[in-house]
């Protein structure tokens, strides 16, 4: 992974390093490396991933289909490009 540092400042560049270790889950999965986790509770965590992320794809398919509300962001960006 690389940040470029521009014009010596080093804070941008420290802002931009964390935002690209957020995107790629790498503070999550430190978290979670830093004890056991038991099978149990891997299960019912991974089944609540599992759970969220079906209703995720759900809601931005019902909101496709107008059934639900665009998020305001979305309703923006799709004005935009029409």
């Amino acid at each position: 992974m690389q940040v470029l540092v521009r014009d010596n400042n080093v804070d941008q560049a420290l802002r931009a390093l964390k935002k690209k270790l957020q995107r790629e889950g790498v503070f999550r999965e430190m978290r979670a490396r830093e004890a056991y986790e038991k099978p149990s509770q891997r299960r019912a965590r991974e089944k609540a991933e599992g759970i969220s992320r079906v209703r995720k794809l759900a809601r931005k398919q019902a909101q496709r289909e107008g059934l639900l509300p665009m998020p305001k962001s979305a309703a923006k960006f799709a004005a935009k490009a029409r």
